[in-house]
């Protein structure tokens, strides 16, 4: 799926280009405010900083971003970024043209919103081993799944478009988009830490023993026994938890699994699939290509080429 992120004709005649290096076009609602940057030339080292966190996400270009403690790394188109208040971005643009510009969304939103939203949280939906929703990680960079792709492009028409109602309908919006992104943060928690975590987390276990059995088959009543729970329970307690259902993560595993193994040339599509652990071979072809835009073959040809 094309998940390039689209600007509104609203922001194209609204704008005004007043430099090279980092025009920007910025928008108010009540709680939250949008900026889109613009560069059309290279430039090194430039600075910038909000009041307020934010989630930055590019679209079109490159960034390589320096951040506070961090090694220095590239930020792409389906990318974004969450940032605590008052963090200083250092950044370069090492590919922007007058007629390829770099372009950048920055959106703040107000501590209060994001306060009332994890106490939603909270109060509705229990985690696993009840710990409270939080943001752990401010410096939180990471790939836009379609969800969240798609609640930041139907925010950029809601804050570019004159309607009067669009505070209200910005705030439901808001609300989903700091929700799916601690579920986001929660899924890479577990997924880059869950055998130091398993000995004391359900969650953290039974993703452990996912990732070390994909060649065998996963049933949802096999996982739930082994964290004794009810099926119902733990496909609830797992989706609300990572914002995704136990058979979708299992899937992702298993294609990010094939992925590698398609790296070795000598491997025969018939092979990789059963060393996945999927049955149907017309179903992976299928689970694949949706995943990579290309079928198993045609990707292994492109590596290759």
């Amino acid at each position: 799926m094309n998940q390039d992120m689209l600007l509104s004709n609203d922001f194209f005649r609204q704008r005004r280009l007043e430099t090279l290096v980092e025009n920007q076009t910025s928008y108010t609602l009540n709680s939250a405010e949008m900026h889109i940057f613009e560069t059309h030339q290279q430039a090194q080292r430039v600075l910038l900083e909000f009041n307020q966190p934010v989630l930055a996400s590019m679209i079109e270009g490159k960034k390589i971003m320096h951040l506070n403690e961090k090694n220095p790394f590239d930020f792409l188109p389906g990318e974004s970024l969450v940032l605590p208040a008052s963090e200083l971005m250092c950044i370069d643009f090492p590919e922007a043209k007058m007629d390829n510009p770099t372009r950048c969304l920055a959106m703040t939103i107000s501590e209060e919103k994001i306060r009332e939203t994890v106490t939603f949280l909270n109060e509705n939906v229990t985690r696993a081993e009840d710990n409270e929703w939080k943001f752990t990680d401010y410096n939180f960079h990471f790939t836009n799944d379609i969800a969240i792709h798609q609640i930041i492009q139907r925010l950029i028409f809601l804050f570019t478009e004159n309607h009067p109602s669009k505070d209200i309908f910005a705030d439901f919006m808001l609300r989903e988009l700091v929700i799916r992104v601690l579920q986001t943060e929660a899924q890479r928690i577990y997924t880059e830490q869950a055998l130091e975590l398993s000995s004391s987390n359900r969650l953290a276990f039974i993703i452990n023993y996912i990732r070390e059995n994909l060649d065998q088959s996963l049933s949802i009543g096999e996982l739930s026994d082994k964290v004794h729970m009810s099926e119902s329970n733990f496909h609830r307690v797992f989706k609300n938890e990572l914002g995704i259902s136990p058979i979708d993560f299992i899937n992702n595993e298993r294609i990010k699994l094939a992925t590698s193994l398609l790296h070795n040339p000598n491997k025969k599509i018939k092979e990789v699939y059963m060393e996945c652990g999927f049955n149907s071979l017309s179903y992976f072809v299928r689970l694949f290509k949706r995943k990579k835009q290309a079928s198993p073959k045609e990707y292994q040809m492109r590596l290759r080429g």
